[in-house]
């Protein structure tokens, strides 16, 4: 019998596209999704859909009951630029819907728990290069700090009370399906929207500022094959470092170049290159690579070709 999975954060830029893949690959009424508000239309007509709040420890709850749910994906956060506008509401959301789903499945009434971490726990100390999956993590971003906090939660309910909890640090994450949702490596998505849209792009970040990212299928499917792999293969708790491809603002514009020749790309640093600046270049993930066998399938010029062709289909260029 097919797992009851329930997605809370549905309707973010990783949510949307997770619960339509885990539909897709178990069937629409084993995938309850649930967000604060309602999602796009594609979403919502995919499959059943519930309004909650993921700080809402009744809310939740009664959902597990009520659908008999096995288990848990905590998609709901908020990220790094609005996190910092409003630091104790991020605190609030990143750190109390964490708990709230660990102590269910502390409790028995769910079996495995998937929550989200990111590069964002790293900090100016982490070596920047190759980071290890062990090594120095000194946040200095309020959502870098919530999601060190939650590494270390999660590893402990795991070693405490054997909760099957499972995570990924996600790098900057690349869609064109859904919009980004105040990160720092957003620039990376709104660069492609704004090539096709008006032919240039202001960049919030130096052209020379080099960050982690994926494309959002390469990440969905990493989330769904550790959730998948046999207990004994997860040996990391807190969260398994995972990559794809670096590259700066500048390279991207190359790469769109080749598509787009008249692109043009300006840079305008704002109070999101010091986050960037604290964040890793490249990052070591072989230990995802061997304990549960990660292999990414898209670089820059494949996921150049497919962000175009997809942005074109939205504005119907």
């Amino acid at each position: 019998m097919a797992s009851k999975i329930l997605i809370i954060g549905a309707c973010g830029q990783i949510g949307t596209e997770l619960t339509l893949a885990l539909r897709d690959k178990v069937g629409k009424d084993n995938v309850i999704a649930s967000d604060i508000r309602e999602g796009n239309e594609e979403l919502m007509s995919s499959g059943p859909f519930e309004i909650a709040d993921a700080t809402n420890y009744n809310q939740i709850g009664d959902l597990v009951i009520q659908y008999e749910i096995d288990e848990v994906y905590l998609m709901a956060a908020m990220l790094s630029a609005t996190a910092e506008k409003l630091p104790m509401k991020a605190w609030d959301l990143n750190m109390g819907s964490l708990f709230h789903v660990l102590n269910l499945a502390k409790e028995g009434k769910i079996r495995k728990v998937f929550w989200p971490s990111s590069i964002a726990v790293f900090g100016p100390t982490t070596p920047k290069h190759d980071t290890p999956q062990t090594t120095v993590m000194e946040p200095t971003t309020v959502y870098g700090i919530s999601k060190q906090a939650g590494e270390r939660w999660c590893e402990y309910y795991h070693n405490k009370f054997g909760v099957d909890v499972r995570s990924i640090r996600y790098p900057g994450l690349i869609s064109y399906k859904t919009l980004p949702g105040g990160g720092t490596t957003d620039y990376a998505v709104e660069i492609y929207h704004e090539a096709l849209k008006t032919g240039k792009y202001t960049s919030f970040l130096k052209e020379d500022t080099e960050l982690p990212m994926m494309f959002m299928d390469d990440a969905i499917r990493a989330t769904i094959s550790l959730m998948e792999a046999p207990s004994e293969k997860v040996k990391v708790r807190s969260s398994y470092n995972l990559s794809a491809l670096n590259f700066t603002p500048a390279t991207l514009a190359n790469a769109i170049q080749k598509h787009i020749p008249e692109f043009e790309i300006s840079y305008a640093p704002d109070f999101r290159q010091a986050i960037a600046d604290s964040w890793p270049s490249s990052i070591d993930d072989s230990e995802a690579r061997t304990d549960w066998g990660w292999r990414h399938e898209f670089d820059l010029e494949k996921m150049t070709s497919e962000m175009l062709e997809g942005i074109k289909e939205v504005y119907h260029v």
